[in-house]
C-alpha cells in the first residue's frame, strides 16, 4: 500500500493520552459557554487562551493551504465540518454547532470533537446529533487487533442510515501522532472484512460525520468551510483512539462519557 502507519511505544501512548485528556478538557471548556447571544470568535478566542495557558499550542492555526485563519473548527448547522469562527457569527436558539479542538503537547496532537445544542434543538437536529454520537460509539466498538478498517465504516454507515440519515464520505478519520493528519484514512461508510488490518499501537480518530439529507458537500470559498450541498443540517463528534492488544481506548474521553458503556463491557 505504501502508507508507512507508525505502530506507537508506550512512551509514545502516554504522550497520547496526555494530549487526549488535555483536548477532551478544553472542548468540555468550550462547551459550556456554548449559549445564545455568543459568537464563535469569542469561543475560538476563549480556546487558544487556555491552551496558551495549558502549555500547548493550537494545530489547526495556520495548517494547510490556504493557512486556516483559527485555533478551532466551529461547524453551525448545514456546515459539515471546518468552519472558521467569526465574529459575525452569533449562535441562536436552536442551533446545533460542532466544536473540534486539537491542541499539541510535546509535539503530540489530540484530536476531538462535539455536537452541543444552542438552547433547544428541533426533533430533527435532536435525532441527528444522538445517532451521530451513537454512530461514532458504534465504530469505535469495531475497533480491535485483527479487525479493519472496512469493519468501522460499515458499523457507522448502517446505523446512520438505518435511521434515514446519511454518511459523509468527503472527508474521513486519519492517523494521528507527532503528525497532525497521517496514515491511514478511516472511512466512515464501507463494508466488513475489508481495508487495512488493525494492530496494536496505531492511533487514529474516527470522526464520523453524518448528515439530514444528502451526503454530498461543497467547499465554500475560503478555501475550507465545507456545506451540505442540500444545505440540510449535518452533526459530527470525534475521538482520538488507540488500538490495544485486545481491544480498543479512547485518547480523548469525556468526563461524562463512561467508556464501560460506549464499548458495552
Amino acid at each position: 500500500m505504501g502508507e508507512n502507519i507508525v505502530l506507537m511505544s508506550k512512551r509514545e501512548l502516554e504522550k497520547m493520552r496526555r494530549v487526549g485528556r488535555l483536548a477532551a478538557k478544553l472542548l468540555a471548556h468550550l462547551g459550556k459557554m456554548v449559549k445564545p447571544g455568543i459568537t464563535t470568535y469569542e469561543l475560538n478566542e476563549e480556546a487558544e487562551r487556555w491552551t496558551r495557558a495549558h502549555g500547548a499550542r493550537s494545530a489547526p492555526l495556520g495548517y494547510g493551504n490556504p493557512p486556516f485563519p483559527a485555533s478551532i473548527c466551529t461547524s453551525v448547522n448545514e456546515v459539515i465540518c471546518h468552519g472558521i469562527p467569526s465574529k459575525d457569527q452569533v449562535l441562536k436558539e436552536g442551533d446545533i454547532i460542532n466544536i473540534d479542538v486539537t491542541p499539541v503537547l510535546d509535539g503530540y496532537h489530540g484530536d476531538t470533537s462535539k455536537t452541543f445544542f444552542v438552547g433547544t434543538p428541533s426533533p430533527t437536529a435532536k435525532k441527528l446529533v444522538e445517532v451521530t454520537r451513537e454512530c461514532l460509539y458504534r465504530g469505535i466498538r469495531a475497533v480491535k487487533p485483527g479487525a479493519r478498517i472496512g469493519d468501522i465504516g460499515a458499523a457507522i454507515q448502517e446505523y446512520a442510515e438505518s435511521h434515514g440519515f446519511s454518511v459523509v464520505r468527503t472527508f474521513v478519520g486519519h492517523g494521528i501522532g507527532r503528525v497532525f493528519h497521517a496514515p491511514p484514512q478511516i472511512p466512515h461508510y464501507g463494508k466488513r472484512g475489508t481495508g487495512r488490518i488493525l494492530r496494536p499501537g496505531m492511533v487514529f480518530t474516527i470522526e464520523p460525520m453524518i448528515n439530514e439529507g444528502t451526503w454530498e458537500a461543497e467547499i465554500a470559498e475560503d478555501g475550507w468551510t465545507a456545506y451540505t450541498k442540500d444545505r440540510k443540517l449535518s452533526a459530527q463528534f470525534e475521538h482520538t483512539v488507540a488500538v490495544t492488544e485486545d481491544g480498543v481506548e479512547i485518547l480523548t474521553l469525556n468526563d461524562d462519557e463512561d467508556p464501560n458503556v460506549i464499548l458495552q463491557r
